[in-house]
């Protein structure tokens, strides 16, 4: 295998995210090291309250950390400012939530042609119906986000972070506000589009189940990785 297969799409030395509390200085991160390969699907795993979702931010580059860095593709974050971290998860990046967040003034399909728009794609309203199609949703393109369940708001979220082919999916808690069935629907959608895309996934959870779908696990406690990597 070359290098450049070889070479980490995601990069962290010595992050740290240091807040300030009504007590003093809060330690939320302290000195974490990974590397994420391309096409691999990683969980991030631990309690409540251990950092998971500030870790994720950093790597995506929605936060700086407040020492350490983060290279994304190659690219230093953490000597970008707001706008040129923005330009970068539009080249590279796909979300998906726990809150869905959908826009809810825009129908399923506006909603999965927006990152699309924003990076000025051609095709979008296509490709989106597309793409609903794959989500079992294409008969609800036009719905907006109050007419649809839950579930129904997590697939064209879905359909919406795999519209613009990213090379890194970020998923944080993507099952935590739906019941286990619908849960595991989505869930079994999301690693079915993952390998079809052969997107890097990053995955955040407290569930344990779900982390053992994915290739590799680390498990944050009190804001350090129990494994870090070399």
């Amino acid at each position: 295998m070359s290098a450049e297969k070889t070479r980490p799409i995601i990069r962290a030395e010595q992050l740290g995210k240091r807040v300030m509390a009504a007590s003093g200085p809060l330690d939320i991160l302290t000195a974490v090291n990974l590397a994420i390969k391309p096409g691999e699907s990683l969980a991030i795993v631990g309690a409540s309250g251990s950092g998971k979702s500030t870790l994720l931010g950093l790597l995506a580059g929605l936060d700086l950390p407040s020492c350490g860095r983060v290279w994304l593709a190659d690219e230093c974050l953490t000597d970008f400012d707001e706008d040129g971290r923005a330009r970068l998860r539009g080249r590279y990046v796909g979300f998906v939530f726990q809150s869905f967040q959908l826009l809810p003034h825009l129908t399923a399909i506006e909603n999965v042609m927006l990152p699309l728009e924003l990076n000025g794609a051609p095709g979008a309203r296509k490709r989106a119906l597309a793409m609903l199609e794959q989500v079992q949703l294409g008969a609800r393109a036009r719905h907006y986000p109050r007419q649809l369940s839950g579930g129904e708001q997590q697939r064209v979220a879905l359909a919406r972070a795999f519209v613009s082919e990213p090379a890194i999916l970020f998923a944080d808690e993507p099952t935590g506000n739906l019941d286990s069935r619908t849960g595991r629907t989505v869930i079994d959608l999301l690693f079915e589009l993952n390998r079809d895309k052969r997107t890097t996934l990053v995955l955040v959870t407290h569930d344990v189940s779900l982390a053992e779908r994915c290739q590799r696990t680390l498990r944050l406690d009190g804001g350090r990785l129990d494994d870090q990597d070399d």
